[in-house]
């Protein structure tokens, strides 16, 4: 595996590489060769990827991309792997390495291309200074952090729905999007997280954990429930449709024309034909590329609300910043004082530190 990566690197050109063969080898190499980019499996002999991670994060912090097994295990563990500090992640092929490293070469490149320049400092640790943090902001302090309001003050409290499009760095974002949030919170959430399926349903269940506000992965067609999350299944698209009716989130083949998957515009471009635009407030958070980005846009122009995350909490401000550049973000606003932003329009107060509930 370290030949072909390295093999595959040099055939793209651009890169210098080093190997390393265990992470014993690849810690002593840090000051030596100084990285842009260290890409290593979870599974790795004298010391595992885990412990080599949480190493590299206290020795020498830089951008880790995890090379990831397609499994249950495989995907708790690259879960943890981006809760310590790694940005991003690419599925290690199933069959012979040989044959199927073709198909992950174009997202493995693109991937550690984007994690050289991947603002890493402010994520890392991310959800334990959010748990630290919640509650104990004043709501003056969150409002202070709004840029360019549309409305300064005013409450939301009929919104039908928040749509969330994230991708690179996206689950310690949802981590601190979603742990502020109370139990009661009035408006489904809907999320489309650029990932593989066998990823969504253990972050889903992740995340459900860690949160007062239920969440779950979307696998077939949801009733859309007020202070439920609904996760798009990977590899799938997550939109809403009418059943009798009656709104709900449900899971459909993905669409070979669109990049990115679950897609956010789709999802977007659904929820405002299905509540319309004014009924929705739209959250981009990190992320390589621009999926989300014209959709909400649009639904702004339309009467909807939007909240960009902010150029200095994103590990690539890609997603959030083509929506910035479009004029189509009503707030920029670093990633844990979103939740209150929410919170502050749908009239309800933080439910409060761990500690404070305890």
């Amino acid at each position: 595996m370290r030949k072909l990566l390295s093999q595959l690197f040099g055939e793209d050109g651009g890169f210098e590489v080093a190997v390393a063969r265990d992470g014993n080898e690849a810690l002593a190499m840090l000051a030596s060769f100084a990285p842009d980019v260290v890409t290593m499996d979870i599974h790795m002999p004298e010391m595992d990827g885990l412990a080599c991670l949480d190493r590299i994060m206290v020795q020498r912090p830089c951008p880790v991309v995890m090379v990831s097994a397609l499994t249950q295990e495989g995907a708790d563990e690259t879960l943890e792997a981006l809760s310590l500090g790694a940005v991003d992640f690419v599925a290690k092929p199933e069959g012979p390495i040989s044959l199927e490293l073709d198909r992950i070469a174009d997202p493995l490149v693109e991937k550690v291309r984007a994690a050289a320049s991947a603002r890493l400092p402010r994520v890392m640790r991310l959800a334990e200074r959010v748990r630290a943090r919640a509650g104990t902001e004043s709501r003056t302090m969150r409002k202070a952090a709004v840029t360019a309001p549309r409305a300064q003050g005013s409450k939301t409290q009929d919104i039908a729905a928040v749509l969330v499009g994230s991708s690179t760095g996206g689950p310690p974002a949802l981590d601190a999007l979603l742990q502020p949030l109370p139990a009661d919170f009035p408006w489904p959430i809907v999320i489309a997280q650029h990932m593989p399926a066998s990823f969504t349903g253990p972050l889903a269940r992740r995340l459900d954990r860690q949160c007062a506000i239920s969440v779950e992965e979307v696998t077939g067609a949801a009733a859309l429930r007020p202070g439920c999350v609904y996760l798009g299944r990977g590899d799938a698209d997550v939109i809403l449709s009418r059943r009798r009716g009656e709104p709900v989130v449900l899971a459909a083949p993905a669409r070979p024309e669109l990049h990115w998957h679950p897609s956010t515009d789709r999802l977007v471009d659904s929820a405002c034909e299905v509540l319309g635009a004014g009924a929705l407030v739209g959250v981009l958070l990190t992320g390589m590329g621009n999926d989300g980005a014209q959709a909400m846009a649009r639904m702004r122009r339309e009467g909807g609300r939007t909240i960009a995350q902010d150029a200095e909490s994103a590990v690539v401000w890609g997603m959030p910043g083509a929506l910035v550049a479009l004029g189509g973000a009503d707030l920029v606003l670093p990633v844990d004082r979103i939740a209150g932003q929410l919170m502050d329009w749908a009239g309800v107060e933080p439910r409060g530190t761990m500690e404070e509930r305890a």
